[in-house]
């Protein structure tokens, strides 16, 4: 009887390590596969960025690009005269940054915003509108740029805690309602402006939303990309 009980016990311990074996080679496997899978994500960041630097030295002054939504297209024209705010959108724009993105933030009569990474993670849902890519553009204000309609603008944090005016570094709006955005010229830096496609505007400013003013359906950027001539 305890011969057999041994024999038990040791095809118990064989069985548990073999098992133990297989899990270690398995979770190697899956580490390994999760590790090429990074390396290949980050050649191809590297080789978007690539070309999006060649892309920037070529640029336009004022280069114009298509927001595409699931709502319609944008066409937007990028200032000169806000440089800073101008080579920023323009790099995210040629790198893939506002694929996916959402416009999180949309209030009918006033302007509708978006460009926040948290809101391609519904699970980040408390946190839309506090995401970017970690750091911020130093404020550029032109007179003779205004929250007209159509205008593009960068969004920001509050003045107490950022009295610099400093703008967010991926987050922007498009005016929606010229007389309710007048009181925001010289505090928020307008870049550029929509020269075609303002009724998609309107029709992404009239979606519902809710107490958050967050649209109940999707309003997705699927992309965003220069208009060359």
């Amino acid at each position: 009887m305890k011969k057999i009980l041994t024999i038990i016990l040791c095809c118990a311990a064989t069985a548990a390590f073999v098992s133990c074996g297989n899990n270690s080679k398995k979770a190697q496997a899956e580490a390994e596969a999760q590790a090429a899978a990074q390396a290949q994500a980050d050649s191809i960041a590297k080789a978007k960025e690539l070309t999006a630097m060649e892309k920037l030295a070529s640029l336009p002054a004022e280069p114009v690009f298509d927001i595409v939504t699931n709502f319609g297209t944008m066409r937007v024209k990028l200032y000169e005269k806000t440089p800073k705010h101008r080579d920023n959108f323009a790099k995210l724009a040629l790198t893939g940054y506002f694929d996916g993105i959402l416009f999180h933030r949309v209030i009918n009569g006033f302007m509708i915003q978006g460009g926040d990474p948290l809101s391609k993670d519904p699970s980040k849902f408390e946190q839309w509108g506090t995401g970017g890519p970690g750091y911020t553009i130093e404020a550029e204000f032109v007179p003779e740029y205004t929250h007209k309609k159509g205008a593009l603008a960068a969004a920001r944090r509050g003045d107490a805690a950022n009295p610099m005016k400093e703008s967010s570094g991926s987050q922007f709006y498009i005016v929606q309602d010229e007389a309710a955005c007048a009181q925001l010229d010289g505090q928020y830096t307008v870049f550029g402006e929509t020269i075609d496609g303002i009724k998609t505007v309107d029709k992404i400013a009239a979606v519902q939303v809710d107490g958050r003013d967050r649209p109940v359906q999707e309003v997705k950027i699927l992309s965003v990309k220069l208009v060359e001539e």
